[in-house]
């Protein structure tokens, strides 16, 4: 399983639009707090539109909580990553993944990616770009994880209107 983690994140439509992706991937979410809105936000609720339902996550009081949770491999982004995100090799494990992002506007505190050096990784980009929007890294790494173990359990075909609609429509 994916696990998306968000380290104190700060912009409820970020949040909400990474819940919508995890909802799409079957990732688990999981939000260390402080949050920097209140979960229960109608910004939050809009982006996440009508999947909410569909969504599971968890509420952490604080990292070292959340850490006490984890049974698996844990990697970290981070523009200060020696890898980019598809060097790592996600499709021979059987062991959960943990995707750990940082605030939009502090990131992860570096004692925590000291700590865990290895599993640091970055979304390559041009030299004048300091980030990308949280909500769009967090799709990028998902899907690469997902690219390598194939797609498992997610459709690679349209499922409401039907495989062949396009076909179909006029």
């Amino acid at each position: 399983m994916i696990h998306i983690v968000l380290y104190n994140p700060e912009i409820p439509q970020n949040t909400g639009n990474i819940m919508r992706t995890c909802v799409a991937t079957e990732a688990h979410l999981h939000l260390i707090e402080p949050l920097g809105f209140k979960f229960d936000e109608k910004r939050v609720r809009r982006s996440v539109m009508d999947y909410f339902d569909y969504l599971h996550y968890t509420i952490h009081p604080s990292f070292e909580e959340f850490m006490t949770t984890v049974s698996g491999q844990v990697y970290f982004l981070t523009r200060y990553g020696h890898k980019p995100h598809s060097e790592f090799n996600f499709k021979d494990t059987d062991e959960d993944i943990y995707l750990v992002f940082g605030a939009e506007s502090t990131g992860i505190p570096l004692n925590i990616l000291k700590e865990h050096l290895d599993h640091c990784f970055r979304v390559p980009m041009a030299k004048e770009a300091r980030s990308l929007n949280l909500s769009n890294t967090v799709a990028i790494c998902v899907y690469e994880v997902l690219r390598q173990q194939g797609y498992p359990h997610l459709s690679v075909e349209e499922v409401q209107k039907g495989a062949n609609f396009l076909d179909d429509s006029q």
